[in-house]
Parts: structure tokens; sequence; C-alpha cells
């Protein structure tokens, strides 16, 4: 089997580091992910009373991290405004866009995306 490109969003990094045995067959996949959801899955990190394995994510992650440029920002603002009433966060709105400029699936268990094209909804 082939396997496929993904935008892992931060849920997808919360709910792997937490063990989810949903996300398991995702992780031999190609993963592609930005710095901002680096930053949200550090906050989580932090949060957990994990921030001792932060710089070993960092290595590990970094080189995955896809980069966005002013286009991809403006693109994102858009969907924000146009899905204003389901409040998606503009993290998870450059991820989404991040994933179609780079054709990969939108990996997340975020219920805004759930009925979304081009994503894989994972609980």
């Amino acid at each position: 089997m082939m396997s496929k490109k993904f935008y892992f969003d931060t849920y997808a990094l919360v709910e792997i580091s937490k063990g989810n045995p949903q996300f398991d067959k995702y992780k031999s996949n190609y993963m592609i992910l930005s710095d901002l959801n680096l930053l949200e899955f550090y906050y989580y990190l932090i949060r957990v009373n994990k921030e001792d394995k932060i710089p070993e994510i960092f290595n590990e992650l970094k080189k995955f991290l896809v980069i966005y440029d002013n286009d991809d920002l403006i693109k994102s603002a858009k969907m924000k405004f146009k899905h204003k009433q389901e409040k998606i966060s503009f993290v998870d709105c450059i991820g989404y866009q991040l994933a179609k400029k780079h054709k990969a699936r939108f990996l997340t268990g975020d219920e805004q995306f759930k009925n979304k094209e081009n994503v894989e909804f994972v609980k």
C-alpha cells in the first residue's frame, strides 16, 4: 500500500502523544505540519508537565515542518471569516490551507472539520 501525505493538526499530535490507537496507522505516513502546530503542542506539553520532552520532540518533528507565506495567511484569514460561526482557530485555518497547498489530507479530530473536504477525521 502506498503511503499518503497527511498534515498533522495539533489535535493529531496530542492524541498520538496520549497513545490513542486510532492514530497508530498514520504514524507510518508522510507527515507535514507548521511551526504553529509545534507552538500549540508545546503549550500542551507544558500544561501536562512534560516540558522536558520539548527538545526531543522538536528534533524529531523539525524535518516535517512546512513554511507558510503571505498568500497562505490571506487564504487562511478568508477561511476564518467565511466560517466565523464555527470559531475555527487561525492555526487550524493555516494548517488546513497548508494541507491543500501540499496535496496532503488534513488529519484532525476537531469537530469543525468533520464534514469538510480533504479532511481525515479521526477521534
